[in-house]
Parts: structure tokens; C-alpha cells; sequence
């Protein structure tokens, strides 16, 4: 009797070997994802979804398989005319999209109205990641907490679940000059550090927040909240991100990766609604 063929361990490396961040993934055409017949999130909107991938890597949390052939996201924020017209804050809502612009996920902030309208920013949040079948792959939940960097009981913080264990933890830490996060695996050692500049102003321009290896010198990647346009500035605070990571990096931190960006879209771009 033949032996079964065997699959080949597939093995995440530590970041920190690599200089500086190379985009090599290749894909093909953007074709909707999910098998024939089955009905698709977000396909009334033409939205067209990264094809499955046939086969996910042992220990790799159901959902999360797609990320493994990924290196760059691009998250695009949706504009809420609601908020646009009268101010009144909404839950944010988020397209993650990979380079070639085939969606991979969908996220939706989970919150009560009290809360956005009182709190603004600064406010706590449950976030869930939804894939074509509107089912649950992340989640983000960010406690409340006063915004002020020169406290240091103020830093901000964040979880990043994936089929309810722990992915990984963003903490801020306390810097005088310019603003520093660790991001964090489930045991909570220091894995990617991201540093951001001293002065974050969307003024015109792309704002650049990097990723580096532990020895905070060596960049592997980078997160940008990209300049949208005047008219979208002045009467949105709706944000797009371009998120640039390893290819060979843990997949949970490549959530935990994700999960910062959100957590830096609130901090530094969710503006409070006399502002709009």
C-alpha cells in the first residue's frame, strides 16, 4: 500500500533579517472568490475577492491562510454621508484589499452610539474582521483610555484576536520626542517595534509610520496613511493605509500588524466631530 504524500512543515521566520521591505508576491486577474453558487459579501457592491487559498499551513487560525501569500494590504476606509452632512459619528468600516485591489477582508467597528458621540477618538471599540462569508477572522478590541503621550498611564493599547485566542498585543510606549509602539505575540515578547514621526499633521502629504526589527534600526516595513485629496480631507475623516510587512512573517503578527493601523487611524486621524 502506498504511502500518503507527505506536506512539508511550513515554518515562520522571525523578522529582522531582511534590510528593507521588497514587494514579490505575483497574482492573478482579480476574480471573485468563494466557490460557484455561494453568495458573496459585499458582491452587489462589486467588490471582487481574492481567490481562496487551497491549502492553509499547519497551525495557521482558519482565515488567516490568505495572509500568507500577502506582503502589502491596502486598507480603504468608507465615507459615511451621514457623518459628512450632520457630524454625527458612525461606526467605521474598513476594505482590506491586497496590491493587485482583489479584496481579502472586510472590517466593521462594533460600538454603541453614546460612546463614538462623547468619547470621539479616544474611544474603546470591538472590531471584527469579516472574510467573503461574512464570517469573523480578527477581532480588535481597544479599552478606552485619555489620549495624552506625556502620560505615561495614557499610552494606548490594543488585542488581536483570531478565532478567539490571542494573536498579539500594540502597546504604545512613552517617548518624549516622537511616538514608539511594540507589537506584541500572544505571550506578549516584543516582536516588530513600529516608529512614527514626532509631528503627525495629514497636512498634504503621506505620513509615514515604520516597522522595524528589535534592534529599532533595521526597517522591514512600513504603514502610510496615504494623502487623499484636499476635498476628502477637509470633509471626511475617512483614511486609507498602505501596509508593507515580510512575506515570511507569522501570520498572527501580520494581524497584529493590521491591528495597529486601525489603532493608529483612531489616535491620529479619527477626528472629533466639531472638526469635520
Amino acid at each position: 500500500m502506498a504511502e500518503p504524500e507527505k506536506v512539508p512543515p511550513v515554518s515562520y521566520q522571525q523578522p529582522g533579517a531582511q534590510p528593507h521591505y521588497q514587494p514579490t508576491a505575483q497574482y492573478q486577474q482579480p476574480v471573485a472568490g468563494g466557490p460557484p453558487g455561494q453568495p458573496q459579501f459585499g458582491a452587489a457592491a462589486g467588490m471582487q475577492w481574492m481567490p481562496p487559498v487551497q491549502q492553509a499551513p499547519v497551525g495557521c487560525p482558519r482565515g488567516l491562510e490568505y495572509l500568507t501569500q500577502l506582503d502589502q494590504l491596502i486598507v480603504k476606509q468608507q465615507i459615511e454621508l451621514l457623518e459628512v452632512f450632520t457630524g454625527w459619528e458612525t461606526n467605521n468600516k474598513y476594505r482590506i484589499l491586497n496590491s493587485v485591489g482583489q479584496d481579502v477582508y472586510f472590517a466593521v467597528e462594533d460600538n454603541d452610539c453614546c460612546n463614538r458621540q462623547c468619547c470621539g477618538p479616544a474611544r474603546s471599540f470591538n472590531m471584527k474582521v469579516l472574510d467573503n462569508y461574512q464570517q469573523e477572522i480578527i477581532s480588535l478590541w481597544r479599552p478606552l483610555k485619555c489620549q495624552a503621550c506625556c502620560c505615561w498611564c495614557c499610552l494606548q493599547e490594543m488585542e488581536i484576536r483570531s478565532g478567539g485566542e490571542i494573536c498579539g498585543y500594540v502597546e504604545q510606549k512613552w517617548s518624549l520626542w516622537d511616538y514608539k509602539f511594540d507589537l506584541m505575540d500572544a505571550q506578549r515578547n516584543t516582536v516588530l517595534k513600529i516608529r512614527g514621526p514626532c509631528c503627525v499633521i495629514p497636512c498634504c502629504v503621506d505620513v509615514n509610520f515604520q516597522l522595524l526589527a528589535l534592534d529599532e534600526t533595521t526597517q522591514v516595513g512600513e504603514i502610510i496613511r496615504q494623502f487623499t485629496g484636499c476635498g476628502q480631507e477637509c470633509w471626511t475623516d475617512a483614511s486609507n493605509f498602505s501596509i508593507t510587512f515580510p512575506m515570511d512573517l507569522d501570520v498572527k503578527m501580520k494581524a497584529v500588524v493590521f491591528g495597529a493601523t486601525m489603532l493608529l487611524d483612531f489616535m491620529f486621524f479619527e477626528h472629533q466631530n466639531n472638526n469635520n
